[in-house]
């Protein structure tokens, strides 16, 4: 999978807040996460990410 900062991937489990969602903020060997309902910051592994995402949607070109 290819992603890249901006991207908002949807993934397999919920946050607390109940946002599938997040934001990306960093790529690399970790993923700086930001959950798209609460604003929360997470740095996830890649594999997790991987392992875990059921869709992306592409950050609009500018």
């Amino acid at each position: 999978m290819e992603f890249q900062i901006g991207d908002i991937v949807k993934l397999k489990k919920p946050h607390p807040c109940g946002s599938h969602e997040w934001e990306i903020l960093r790529v690399g060997i970790d993923f700086r996460l930001k959950c798209m309902g609460c604003g929360h910051l997470i740095m996830v592994p890649r594999k997790t990410v991987e392992k875990n995402t059921r869709g992306i949607r592409k950050a609009e070109e500018q």
